[in-house]
């Protein structure tokens, strides 16, 4: 190479990558469900999914078990969605459930689902939304937040779905996964945070505040039973490292 031209390019800087920002990396040495994840339970008279710490074909991973129940198992999370915005992670289902219909909300259950919390600006909220989320945290608590993404296992809505959840239109649901095809084994996912709240709510979320997992059968009454592992933000130009 000209002497000249190796000069130049040795003064050039090389990019910088973000490291991936780890939220969900269980271990065997963790032993039981590591803080700062807990389990929340929105609604007390309904008994709550049962979660544990499980290593699952070679995969350390939470298994969530459902039997005519509903809760999270959620952290706080603060991460810069300006450089990471790319939500990796992997999940697997035993089967998807019956009779579910997320159109519903005698249907609104998932045999898994991955669950973000956000603060929205203050000017995005109308003053019927304010009243109506002040509402929801007298009855429900704090843990209810301005809005949330919900990236869920269906089982008869397409893939690529989007819908306001049926109970609130502050939830917006996408279908990941749908059917039994792809049960029975690990699946990686790839989500642009930032970019799919842009699209489901208009603008740009405030921060980032929380993220859950879930599998909920308190509607329907089947039994269900999910893994969760491997949840981390990335950069829009880097991979989904599995260190």
């Amino acid at each position: 190479m000209n002497k000249k031209l190796l000069a130049c390019c040795l003064l050039l800087p090389f990019p910088v990558f973000a490291e991936p920002v780890w939220v969900g990396k269980f271990t065997a040495a963790d032993g039981v469900l590591p803080a700062p994840w807990q389990v929340e339970q929105l609604n007390k008279s309904i008994p709550p999914t049962r979660y544990r710490l499980r290593e699952w074909d070679g995969v350390m991973a939470v298994e969530a078990h459902a039997v005519k129940s509903m809760a999270l198992f959620a952290r706080p999370v603060s991460v810069d969605l300006a450089k990471t915005p790319i939500l990796c992670w992997r999940w697997r289902i035993d089967a998807p459930l019956k009779t579910a219909d997320m159109t519903q909300q005698s249907g609104d259950d998932y045999a898994a689902r991955v669950y973000l919390s956000f603060d929205v600006p203050p000017d995005t909220l109308g003053f019927g939304t304010r009243i109506a989320l002040g509402l929801a945290r007298t009855l429900h608590g704090g843990q209810v937040p301005d809005a949330a993404l919900n990236y869920v296992w269906d089982n008869r809505q397409p893939v690529g779905t989007w819908q306001a959840n049926t109970y609130t239109e502050r939830a917006r649901m996408l279908v990941m996964r749908s059917g039994a095809a792809q049960a029975g084994r690990w699946v990686d996912e790839r989500r642009n945070v930032s970019a799919d709240f842009l699209r489901a709510f208009g603008h740009a979320p405030l921060r980032l505040t929380g993220l859950a997992i879930a599998t909920d059968t308190d509607n329907t009454g089947e039994e269900a039973r999910a893994g969760f592992a491997d949840f981390r933000f990335v950069e829009r130009a880097g991979d989904c490292p599995e260190t």
